[in-house]
């Protein structure tokens, strides 16, 4: 293994980074100098940041650091999309301590590149620094969006269709599933942990997917949504910040929430209540978004997409109606890991 401090700053980002090339116009200065320089022209500029602490966003007990630079890249993508925009550049900086190895960086380095070429999205800039504390990522999306097809979240009116695309809640049962074998295997050095049946559930959580052909199918059938924000904090969060953004209510319905088969068996599993689950368990990286009621026979007609209810009166409040038809306010749920599977850990 490399030691970074071999290299120093300015070498660690030679070797990290000489190597990548841009490709799209709007990048007219990538990597090498003090800043990037960009250009759009009759375009809305998009930016949004993230960061991840290692021991709060991310565990790499069981995150491989490939994985982990690919989600940290999409998370970015994700935003983008959400705002019915294409992400075009990425800036990239992270805080590594002294366990870290040039080798580990590269691993990184690798996920997100990938990342990049996947969504056509080009890396231009960045920043190392040492940390006490593990590693950081600070991941900086650019984008752009025609200005009248840009998406806000303040825009939903009463009688808008809510939709969602995908299934929600199995993502967070893939983390489910890695906190309970590292939790059974605690201090084990040598175990396979057994996945076999719940493949899907781990590349939820490990290795998300932002919803580009979402944003694309929209775009084919000249659907421009009302509001949009992606699911990365659960769907009853996401929806609340619709309603307050929008001064609007809103009525989902349980039965039409979508969830995968595998997600229902392991929350049985696990004895949590299944629609918790799809409401509060974030990571999902689905959109959530809303379009006008005349555009009702056109929107089912989308593969993909689904139909969960519709904006109301601010006066009426967030309601969820359950399948037995009884109104419950909606409500964004926090949550605990789960490390008994016999235990429910729902706050």
């Amino acid at each position: 293994m490399t030691e970074i401090s071999s290299l120093g700053e300015f070498g660690l980002i030679s070797h990290l980074t000489d190597h990548i090339q841009t490709a799209n116009s709007s990048t007219i200065k990538g990597i090498g100098d003090d800043a990037a320089g960009l250009e759009y022209k009759e375009k809305e500029v998009l930016v949004t940041t993230d960061l991840l602490l290692e021991g709060i966003h991310f565990d790499l007990t069981y995150v491989a650091l490939k994985l982990l630079g690919y989600k940290a890249a999409v998370t970015g993508f994700s935003d983008i999309y959400a705002m019915n925009g294409q992400p075009k550049q990425l800036t990239v900086s992270v805080g590594v301590s002294k366990r870290f190895s040039v080798e580990d960086l590269d691993e990184l380095y690798l996920g997100i590149e990938y990342a990049c070429e996947r969504y056509g999205v080009d890396i231009v800039g960045g920043d190392t620094s040492s940390s006490l504390t593990g590693l950081c990522i600070s991941i900086t999306c650019i984008g752009a969006a025609d200005k009248d097809k840009i998406v806000y979240r303040n825009r939903a009116k009463e009688t808008d269709l809510i939709c969602v695309s995908g299934d929600l809640g199995s993502a967070y049962m893939g983390l489910q599933l890695l906190e309970r074998e590292k939790a059974v295997h605690q201090g084990e050095t040598d175990f396979t942990p057994d996945f076999a049946g719940k493949e899907y559930l781990l590349e939820r959580q490990l290795r998300p997917e932002a919803r580009k052909d979402i944003i694309d199918i929209l775009a084919k059938n000249g659907i421009v949504p009302t509001s949009m924000i992606d699911v990365s904090d659960g769907l009853a969060s996401e929806l609340l910040h619709i309603c307050k953004q929008s001064e609007a209510g809103c009525v989902i319905y349980e039965e039409r929430i979508p969830i995968d088969y595998q997600t229902a068996m392991m929350a049985e599993q696990f004895n949590m209540n299944l629609t918790t689950v799809a409401l509060n368990g974030g990571d999902d990286y689905e959109l959530l978004f809303t379009v006008p009621l005349s555009l009702h026979e056109k929107i089912q007609e989308l593969d993909g997409i689904h139909l969960i209810g519709h904006i109301t009166d601010v006066d009426e409040g967030a309601n969820l109606i359950t399948r037995d038809g009884t109104h419950i306010p909606l409500i964004a749920q926090g949550w605990t890991k789960i490390v008994d599977e016999d235990e429910e850990n729902v706050e």
